[in-house]
């Protein structure tokens, strides 16, 4: 279709066609300014960490505790039934080894809240830090 015609005495209809040739240049331009600013968005930070020659520190390996709680509240540490009293010397007892043993807790799924953190409580208070959760893997059926 030409836009200008040498027959004036004609009067020409609206003009139908759209040009979209700028339309798709500017769309491809946006296209590859996108594709070379995508990497910058996900780049992270390149470091060159300093290198250290240190010797590891021989370390013997934590003795754990294993503190089972029964569905009705009952305490056992590593398997032998103790009192609440007794545990609060236990605990102590233990935060001062060195290292410092891994407290595992393991409660029965009937045991109220209550005592377990009750447990945990005594456990942080008297300065142990290791604590664990001893769950048991899902069955599959």
């Amino acid at each position: 279709m030409a836009f200008g015609a040498f027959n004036h005495h004609r009067n020409p209809g609206p003009m139908a066609d759209i040009n979209v040739t700028p339309m798709v240049d500017v769309m491809l331009v946006l296209l590859v300014i996108f594709i070379l600013a995508a990497p910058m968005f996900t780049g992270s930070v390149q470091l060159e960490l300093p290198k250290a020659q240190a010797p590891t520190a021989p370390s013997a390996p934590a003795a754990t505790v294993t503190l089972s709680i029964d569905g009705k509240g009952k305490i056992f540490w590593n398997n032998d039934p103790v009192e609440r009293e007794a545990l609060e010397s236990r605990l102590i007892d233990a935060a001062k080894l060195d290292p410092q043993p891994e407290l595992q807790l393991r409660a029965d799924k009937d045991t109220r809240y209550e005592v377990v953190a009750q447990v945990m409580a005594a456990a942080q208070s008297n300065g142990l830090t290791k604590l664990g959760f001893v769950t048991d893997p899902k069955e599959k059926k």
